[in-house]
């Protein structure tokens, strides 16, 4: 076969992205497009260039009192050898 053919063949076969599923920056969103970080905003801007926090909008975390709790926080990378009968007996 001619190399021309092959080659216009597998430009028919080549994908191209659709210009609608291209991935969103702000080069190519409206002017006024901020894409951030994924997160939630905390305040707004005020017209002189300052930072208002709002109370309402920062994350409030609820943590249990863990005063005489048995666990521990920490799991270790390299657990103690355990054998594998040990193991699938308690597990059923």
């Amino acid at each position: 076969m001619p190399r021309g053919l092959i080659l216009g063949i597998a430009r028919a076969f080549r994908r191209k992205r659709p210009s609608s599923l291209d991935i969103l920056s702000p080069k190519r969103a409206p002017r006024g497009y901020y894409k951030g970080k994924n997160c939630k905003p905390t305040g707004f801007h005020t017209r002189k260039g300052g930072y208002v926090v709002l109370q309402e909008k920062l994350p409030n975390y609820v943590v249990p009192d863990l005063t005489d709790f048995k666990l521990k926080p920490y799991v270790s990378q390299c657990p103690i050898g355990v054998n594998a009968s040990e193991a699938s007996q308690t597990a059923k």
